[in-house]
C-alpha cells in the first residue's frame, strides 16, 4: 500500500499546531505585559502624587516644666530642633536641649548686656532671627542667639552663644530718653529701623544706617527720626522686613506708612480692617511681607495685600479663615511659606495656609491659654509655652500649598490684580510664593495639539487618500516609504530647525507665510482647472495616476512668488512693519516662537503617523466593492466618498487619533518651538508651555520629594489620563464605525 504524496504528514500537523499556539501564548502574553507595564505606570505615578494630597498632623514630642514661666517673654529653636531658647524679661537667655535623649536639660544661661531696665520686647520676622529689648532709656538692644557647631570625638556638638548683629551697643531710639512701651523693628542690610511707642504716648520711627568713619574706620550709626500722627491708643506695631511699610494698629484701624524715606514718612492708608460687630485682636505680616493678616474676636482671620486700584496701590481685604472664637487671637507665620498658625485662649491650635485657603490642622494642644508660640526654620516643630511648660510638637505639613482648588481652580495671589490661572514655579527671592495651577500648561497643551492637527490633518488625509485611491502603483511604491522614513526624523531635529530657522524666517516674512494659506489652493485649483482646457493629446502623454507630479513645479513657483513679494506687501499694506501694524492696530502681542511655528513643525512630525495608517486603510477596501460601485454608473469620486471612505472610515478615525495621541505628548518641538510662557490665550502669534515639555524643563531643577517635585509627576499623570481618553474615544468611535460599515 502506498502513501499519498500530497497528503500532510503527521509530524507537519504537530508542528503548525505548537506553531500556533506558541504564537497565540506570546502574543497573549505580550499583551498581558504591557498592561502590566501601563498599570505599574499608573500606580507609580498616584504613590508618587499622594503625598501632596496628606492632611497636617501634630504630634506632641514632650514637655518639662518651667519654674518662671510668667517671666518668659520670647522663645525659638534652633534649625535641627535639638535646642530651644527662652528670653526672660530680665534680659537673660536660656538654653534647653529638646532632644528626646536629653529633653529638658539646661545647656547655658546668658546674660544680654543692657544698660537700663527692660519695659518690652519685640521679634523681628522669623526668617531674620533677631529679638530685642526696649529699655527705660529710650533705646533698643538687638540680640541673635546663635549655636557653634563643633565636632569632639566626631560628635556633633551645639554651643549656644548670644551675637549682636549692631555690637553690644543699644540703639537710642527716642533722643528724649522716655521708656520704650512697644516697639517693632527690623534689621535690613546696612539698615536698622524700630518704629515705638514711648511712655509719653509718642510714636517714633528711627531709621539707623550704619556709617564708616573715614578717619578712624569705626563704623557710626546714623539716625534719622520721625514722629507718625496716630490718633487714640496704640495696640500694636508691625515692620515690614525692608522696612518699606510700618503699621500701627489702633483700636479697629490699621494705620499703613511708607517709610522708604525716613525723614518723609507718609500715611498712604487707614485700614478699616474689623469685621462687622467684631473687634481686631491682632495682627501679623505673613512670610514675604507682602500680606497682612488681620485677627478679630469672632475668629475670623483675613488676609489683606495690595493691589493695584484707580487710587494706585491699596490694601484689600482679599480671603478670610474662621477659626476659633476666642477674646484672645494671636497668629503666628512661618519663615518662608504662606502658613500661618492661631493660638487661642482657650489651648486651642490652628494651622491654616493662605493661598490655597486650607484649614490644614485645628485642634486642642493644652488645657490654658497659649502663652507664646514659636515655629521651627524647617516648619517641621514647634514650641509652646502653655501651663507652665514648655511643649514641643512636631508639624507633618510638607504641601500645605496643594490643594484640588489651587491646582484646577482661579487662585489669587499676592500682588496680582485679580485672580488667575498662574504657572510659576520658581523664583530667585526667598519672599516668592511657588504658583502650581496646571491650567495653563494643560491649556498649552490641547493649544498646541489642536494647531498641529489643524495644519497636519488636512495634509495628511488627502495625500493619504490620492496616494491609495488615484495614484499609480509605480508612484506609490515610492511616495509611500518616503513619507514613511519622514515618521523616522527625530523631533529634536524638527524643534531645531523650527526654533533657529523657521521662527525667524516667519517672523520675516509674515505676509508670504499667511498667503501661502490662500496662494496653494487656488494655485492647485487653478492648475488643476487649466489642465482640463490642454488638448487630449497633451493630457494623454501624463500617466494615470502621475499627475500629481505636475504639481511641484508650480508649488515651487507659488512659494519663490510669495516670498518675493513678502516685503512688498508689507510695505503696501502694513507700513513695512507687519509685527508693529499687529501689535499697535489690531492688539495682538506677536511672539517669534509661537503656535503657528509649533503648528507648522509638529505637523510635520504628525504627518506621516497619520498619513501611514490612513492610506493603509483606504488601500485595504476590497476592490470589488469600488469596482462594483464603478461598474453601477458611479464616478470615481461619488465611489471614494460613498463608498471607499466610509469602509476606511475606521481606519481613518484611527489615524487621526494616533496623530493627536503623538501631538499631545510630543515634548522636543514645542520645547523649542515655543517661548514656553505658560499663558492662556488662543492666539496664533503668541506661545504656550505644554504638559510635556514642562516636565522636560523644570524636573532636573525640581528637589526630589518637594512640593514641585510631586507636582510634576501629577502632570505626568494628567498627560497619561489625557492619553487614556483619546485612545479610550478613538477604540470607542472605531468599533462603532466598523460595525456600522462591516457589512459593506
Amino acid at each position: 500500500m502506498t502513501s499519498n504524496p500530497n497528503k500532510p504528514s503527521f509530524n507537519t500537523d504537530r508542528s503548525r499546531l505548537f506553531k500556533d499556539r506558541f504564537a497565540k501564548f506570546s502574543i497573549t502574553a505580550g499583551g498581558i505585559m504591557v498592561l502590566i507595564a501601563l498599570l505599574l505606570i499608573f500606580f507609580y505615578l498616584l504613590y508618587v502624587v499622594q503625598p501632596i494630597f496628606e492632611s497636617a498632623k501634630v504630634e506632641t514630642r514632650d514637655s518639662f516644666a518651667l519654674s518662671n514661666a510668667e517671666k518668659i517673654t520670647g522663645l525659638g529653636v534652633e534649625e535641627q530642633t535639638e535646642v530651644a531658647f527662652l528670653l526672660s524679661k530680665q534680659g537673660k537667655v536660656d538654653f534647653y536641649s529638646v532632644e528626646k535623649k536629653s529633653f529638658g536639660k539646661k545647656l547655658a544661661g546668658l546674660a544680654v548686656p543692657l544698660d537700663s531696665e527692660v519695659s518690652s520686647f519685640a521679634t523681628s520676622a522669623p526668617f531674620q532671627g533677631h529679638y530685642a529689648y526696649g529699655l527705660e532709656n529710650g533705646s533698643v538692644m538687638i540680640v541673635s542667639p546663635k549655636f557653634l557647631v563643633t565636632f569632639p570625638n566626631n560628635e556633633r556638638k551645639l554651643t549656644p552663644r548670644l551675637g549682636y548683629p549692631l555690637g553690644e551697643k543699644t540703639l537710642q531710639v527716642d533722643d528724649n530718653g522716655a521708656a520704650i512701651k512697644q516697639f517693632a523693628f527690623s534689621h535690613y542690610e546696612d539698615k536698622t529701623a524700630v518704629v515705638a511707642q514711648t511712655s509719653d504716648k509718642r510714636v517714633i520711627f528711627s531709621s539707623f544706617v550704619a556709617e564708616e568713619n573715614m578717619f578712624s574706620g569705626e563704623v557710626e550709626w546714623v539716625v534719622e527720626r520721625t514722629e507718625l500722627d496716630v490718633e487714640g491708643r496704640v495696640d500694636q506695631l508691625l515692620m515690614s522686613p525692608d522696612t518699606t511699610r510700618t503699621f500701627v494698629r489702633s483700636a479697629n484701624q490699621i494705620y499703613v506708612y511708607d517709610t522708604r524715606n525716613p525723614s518723609e514718612v507718609e500715611l498712604i492708608q487707614m485700614l478699616a480692617a474689623n469685621e462687622e460687630n467684631a473687634n481686631l485682636v491682632s495682627a501679623q505680616l505673613l512670610a514675604g511681607a507682602n500680606s497682612l493678616m488681620v485677627a478679630n474676636d469672632n475668629g475670623e482671620v483675613s488676609q489683606w495685600f495690595e493691589i493695584n486700584t484707580d487710587e494706585g496701590r491699596e490694601y484689600q481685604k482679599i480671603r478670610a479663615f474662621e477659626t476659633s472664637k476666642q477674646p484672645k487671637l494671636d497668629i503666628f507665620t512661618e519663615f518662608y511659606r504662606r502658613t500661618f498658625f492661631t493660638t487661642s485662649s482657650n489651648g486651642e491650635l490652628g494651622v491654616y495656609y493662605t493661598t490655597s485657603e486650607a484649614k490644614l490642622w485645628q485642634g486642642k494642644i493644652s488645657e490654658g491659654p497659649i502663652e507664646n508660640f514659636a515655629i521651627a526654620p524647617r516648619s517641621n516643630a514647634a514650641l509652646i509655652l502653655a501651663d507652665d511648660k514648655l511643649t514641643v510638637i512636631e508639624i507633618h505639613n510638607e504641601h500645605p500649598e496643594v490643594t484640588w482648588s489651587a491646582l484646577w481652580q482661579e487662585v489669587w495671589y499676592e500682588g496680582y490684580p485679580e485672580p488667575g490661572y498662574i504657572w510659576q514655579s520658581t523664583s530667585a527671592g526667598d519672599d516668592f510664593e511657588a504658583k502650581f495651577s496646571l491650567v495653563p500648561i494643560s491649556f498649552g497643551t490641547i493649544k498646541a495639539a489642536l494647531y498641529a492637527m489643524l495644519f497636519a490633518v488636512p495634509i495628511a488625509l488627502s495625500a493619504a487618500i490620492y496616494t491609495a485611491y488615484f495614484m499609480s502603483g509605480s508612484l506609490r511604491k515610492v511616495v509611500k516609504p518616503t513619507v514613511e522614513i519622514m515618521e523616522a526624523l527625530p523631533t529634536v531635529i524638527l524643534g531645531f530647525l523650527a526654533g533657529l530657522w523657521l521662527a525667524p524666517l516667519i517672523e520675516e516674512h509674515l505676509p508670504a507665510i499667511v498667503g501661502l494659506l490662500f496662494m496653494l489652493p487656488l494655485g492647485i485649483l487653478a492648475t488643476a482647472f487649466a489642465w482640463t482646457k490642454l488638448p487630449e493629446s497633451i493630457r494623454h502623454r501624463v500617466p494615470d495616476g502621475a499627475h500629481s507630479i505636475l504639481l511641484i513645479p508650480v508649488l515651487l513657483l507659488i512659494g519663490w512668488l510669495a516670498f518675493a513679494m513678502s516685503g512688498v506687501v508689507e510695505l503696501w499694506m502694513f507700513d513695512g512693519n507687519v509685527r508693529q501694524y499687529l501689535t499697535n492696530e489690531l492688539g495682538l502681542t506677536f511672539d517669534q516662537r509661537n503656535s503657528l511655528v509649533v503648528g507648522i513643525a509638529m505637523g510635520f512630525a504628525v504627518i506621516p503617523t497619520i498619513f501611514s495608517i490612513a492610506e493603509d486603510a483606504v488601500f485595504s477596501v476590497p476592490k470589488h466593492l469600488s469596482n462594483g460601485s464603478l461598474a453601477l454608473g458611479a464616478t470615481q469620486w461619488q465611489t471614494l466618498i460613498s463608498v471607499v471612505l466610509l469602509t476606511a472610515s475606521p481606519g481613518i478615525f484611527s489615524a487621526v487619533m494616533m496623530g493627536l495621541g503623538r501631538a499631545v505628548g510630543e515634548t522636543m518641538i514645542v520645547l523649542m518651538a515655543t517661548g514656553n510662557t505658560p499663558i492662556m490665550d488662543w492666539s496664533i502669534f503668541q506661545g504656550m508651555r505644554t504638559l510635556a515639555a514642562n516636565i522636560a524643563v523644570e524636573m532636573p531643577e525640581s528637589e526630589v520629594g518637594s512640593s514641585h517635585y510631586r507636582i510634576l509627576f501629577l502632570a505626568a499623570f494628567v498627560l497619561f489620563i489625557f492619553t487614556f481618553i483619546f485612545n479610550t474615544i478613538a477604540e470607542f468611535v472605531r468599533q462603532q464605525l466598523r460595525d456600522k460599515y462591516s457589512s459593506m
